[in-house]
């Protein structure tokens, strides 16, 4: 006879203490605990001398991120899990340090969701962002640009645009998509159209790579200002559950109206799977929006499909992209 599993509250425990990961992996990533162990701090003592902490505290931290599969420890020495060696060593080019630092600034607010969820404030069409100023555009994009550039580089790597010339991109952030695609296709010109505040930071990464003539800024807010005509390619990345579907439909009939006959149009966003089950990162992205106020919410791959085809685009398909955060739905305006 089989027997039943017990059930038990270790799952539930776990989730209710997902703050104290959280905490555990900010405090890791300010510490530079990580980097301190890829230069070779490979025992807690050497740790605590390298991250400026006493020993118990270093065993602490090092000991939680073990837990947590942040750290590996093999022949009594620690090292970083592939992934951390990759994104969480200051200093080389793939860190994403400041990212996971900004994602802890509504970190407080987070405790309040069920009485903000009760709440009967009317949402926002752009939640947050209707008070965005240049402090926290900054803060911001400083921080988007660190995993942006990779998904803008990875973009570029599965987009065949050598046959195109001019690139809009809606919300374009620190511009990080048209910098990677430019860089891969020389020849391509491109717009970066976002709120007055966040043009004044892509510009500054813009600048860093020297393509100033190539890329320009478009001051605009594209849920209600016209968008520029002549674009062969759109691109609506990391922005998709800051909306419903009727700001949506708005937003890609009024794009498909400004692309060129013939032009391609990608989203690469937090969608859901089509029984909307998963993944976590674009469910949570969803639920976010409640904290910002906005109307916004997580859609499935089906979903925005159909809006897609709602707005006159055909050959809607979805296509892998970064698995468990963003997919790519790609459609084109017919010829």
């Amino acid at each position: 006879m089989t027997q039943k599993k017990r059930v038990d509250t270790v799952r539930l425990q776990n989730l209710s203490y997902g703050h104290k990961q959280s905490a555990a992996l900010r405090a890791a990533v300010e510490l530079d605990l990580f980097t301190c162990i890829s230069e070779g701090a490979e025992s807690i003592p050497a740790v605590a001398d390298a991250a400026g902490i006493n020993v118990l505290n270093a065993e602490r931290l090092v000991v939680a991120c073990t837990a947590l599969g942040l750290i590996e420890k093999a022949g009594g020495k620690y090292r970083n899990a592939p992934d951390v060696e990759r994104f969480l060593v200051k200093g080389k080019t793939t860190y994403i340090g400041p990212w996971l630092i900004f994602n802890g600034v509504d970190f407080e607010r987070w405790k309040d969701l069920a009485a903000i969820i009760k709440s009967d404030e009317p949402p926002r069409v752009l939640g947050i962002y209707e008070m965005l100023d240049d402090d926290f555009a900054k803060v911001y994009h400083d921080a988007t640009y660190t995993v942006g550039l990779g998904a803008g580089m990875l973009f570029a790597r599965d987009v065949d645009l050598s046959k195109r010339s001019l690139i809009l991109d809606l919300g374009g952030g620190s511009g990080a998509y048209c910098i990677a695609a430019v860089q891969k296709y020389p020849h391509l010109r491109a717009i970066v159209m976002d709120f007055e505040p966040v043009c004044k930071i892509a510009q500054g990464f813009i600048s860093q790579w020297g393509l100033e003539d190539k890329i320009s800024t478009l001051p605009g807010d594209f849920t209600k200002d016209a968008l520029p005509s002549g674009a062969d390619v759109m691109i609506m990345a990391s922005n998709l559950p800051q909306y419903n579907e009727e700001i949506l439909g708005k937003i890609l009939k009024k794009a498909y109206d400004a692309l060129a006959p013939g032009g391609e149009y990608h989203v690469c966003g937090e969608t859901l799977d089509n029984d909307k089950c998963g993944p976590l990162g674009p469910a949570l992205w969803g639920l976010h929006e409640a904290l910002l106020g906005s109307y916004g919410r997580a859609h499935s791959e089906e979903e925005v499909m159909g809006y897609l085809e709602k707005a006159g685009f055909v050959d809607a398909r979805v296509h892998p992209f970064v698995p468990g955060s963003l997919t790519r739905i790609t459609a084109r305006k017919p010829s």
